[in-house]
């Protein structure tokens, strides 16, 4: 929500030297050199045309996760041309949360709206963001209403994923809904005192809080480039956020082991008894087989599920950085308001 600064005196309905409020934009990037004049192209004219009209001042933080292509020297050239664009150029590839997150502590902004570089998300709901905002939204989330861009599988993998975290979740989060979305101060600062280094952040945007409003967009093609997302990827993503979120799988493996000990003890019950009754003739080999491999297949996924979590306490007891910065262009020499 917007909100008074400290150390500036004001009086109910007026405040005295109020400064000019900024809004930031946090651009991660990976490989794309391709397409960046293009998209900066397109939002630099469509910041000014939304701050304008409300007085508010901007800036672009691009922030450059480890590319191989020259994505980092054309944030540089483009640093050069307006002094308003800011670069942040990791040592390595860290990934998407981890260049998100490194975005969100460099910016300075009264409001902060993550946007990738592809030019899907379409910078036009920019000014709907910001108006939600100034009436009074201190998070306004970017909802697709369709995913006609999409293949049937993925599609598909997409409601699947949503409906099984939201079910599993005690926090749902909105389907269809992504990175893009605008964030007011207090959120920005709330996110950043959050520690975990796996970190899912659409599952933490939920986890916050904070008064929402919603807006809705149609998905462009990619203007230049290729994902970076293939399925192994959007797997390992999915299964990041349900762990990152929820100990339920950990239980539903109770339950099953749960029940396969109680229908154990049902079936020694009934061999006991039929052995007493009519005697005991020889069992096939292949049900004893298929009954051995069965069971030892269900405790090797269960130790896979809970290895899930002990490996991500192991990542967590280590306290590594969750990024590393190789440089910064046109860095900021104060520190974000809290």
């Amino acid at each position: 929500m917007p909100h008074e600064r400290p150390g500036h005196a004001c009086i109910p309905g007026v405040c005295l030297n109020e400064p000019q409020k900024l809004l930031s934009l946090v651009v991660p990037m990976f490989n794309e050199a391709d397409g960046l004049d293009a998209f900066m192209h397109r939002v630099i004219p469509l910041l000014e045309a939304v701050a304008q009209p409300h007085g508010l001042a901007w800036e672009i933080i691009a922030v450059d996760d480890g590319s191989t292509d020259g994505t980092a020297a054309a944030i540089a050239d483009w640093a050069l041309r307006d002094k308003r664009v800011r670069g942040i150029v990791f040592s390595r590839n860290f990934g998407k949360e981890a260049a998100l997150t490194a975005g969100l502590a460099a910016a300075a902004g009264d409001a902060v709206i993550p946007i990738d570089a592809d030019l899907q998300h379409p910078p036009e709901c920019i000014a709907n963001m910001v108006a939600c905002w100034l009436g009074g939204a201190e998070m306004v989330v970017a909802v697709r209403d369709d995913r006609a861009t999409d293949t049937r599988i993925k599609r598909l993998a997409s409601s699947l994923f949503y409906y099984c975290f939201n079910k599993l979740s005690p926090r749902p989060i909105p389907p269809n809904a992504g990175d893009f979305r605008l964030l007011d101060r207090f959120v920005v600062t709330a996110l950043l005192r959050l520690p975990e280094r796996d970190r899912f952040m659409k599952g933490l945007f939920s986890w916050v809080g904070f008064k929402t409003e919603y807006v809705s967009f149609a998905c462009n093609e990619r203007h230049a480039g290729q994902t970076k997302w293939n399925y192994k990827r959007l797997f390992n993503f999915a299964l990041d956020g349900i762990t990152s979120f929820s100990t339920i799988p950990l239980r539903i493996w109770g339950g099953i082991g749960f029940g396969i000990a109680a229908f154990a003890f049902l079936y020694a019950l009934w061999i006991i008894i039929r052995t007493t009754l009519f005697g005991d003739p020889v069992q096939g080999f292949p049900t004893l087989m298929v009954t051995v491999l069965f069971l030892g297949g269900l405790q090797l996924i269960g130790i896979g599920v809970i290895g899930e979590y002990l490996g991500r306490l192991y990542h967590e007891s280590k306290q590594r950085p969750l990024y590393i910065i190789h440089h910064e262009i046109n860095a900021n020499p104060q520190r974000p308001r809290a």
